[in-house]
């Protein structure tokens, strides 16, 4: 029987993916790496550590340049989207600021998104330190 609810407890985990697009701990995918969700005020404010593992998400100082690097990556596919997008809207190759109106207004909707995600891209996928661990999932805080 108590074979049975390990097994539960371990495959109601959530996914990958899920717990990233969340923002969720990498470590233990219980505790949450921002205040606030991503549409609100407290949405850039970022835990030094896990609520409920404690794992400090800057593991060296200077660690989340890298996501910058993310974050461009992100932007450039959003600024040629927004533009191929406009181009098939409008079919419209004369006027230059219609595309940097499109291309600023994309780049200003979308930085929350590009700056929460670029880290959460960064402790996920790019830093092989922080793996998930089973056995820290939904266990109460120590």
């Amino acid at each position: 029987m108590e074979n049975n609810a390990t097994n539960k407890t371990e495959s109601a985990a959530p996914g990958e993916f899920k717990s990233a697009v969340d923002g969720k701990c990498p470590r233990c995918r219980t505790g949450n790496m921002f205040e606030g969700p991503l549409l609100s005020f407290k949405s850039k404010k970022m835990y030094t550590h896990c609520p409920h593992c404690g794992l400090k998400f800057e593991k060296e100082p200077g660690y989340f340049y890298v996501a910058m690097y993310v974050s461009y990556v992100f932007v450039v596919a959003e600024l040629v989207t927004a533009c191929v997008a406009t181009y098939i809207l409008t079919r419209n190759m004369e006027s230059p600021w219609l595309y940097l109106t499109v291309a600023i207004t994309a780049a200003v909707v979308m930085a929350p998104f590009n700056y929460r995600y670029s880290r959460v891209v960064l402790m996920y996928w790019l830093t092989p330190q922080f793996r998930y661990r089973p056995d820290l999932y939904g266990k109460p805080k120590k």
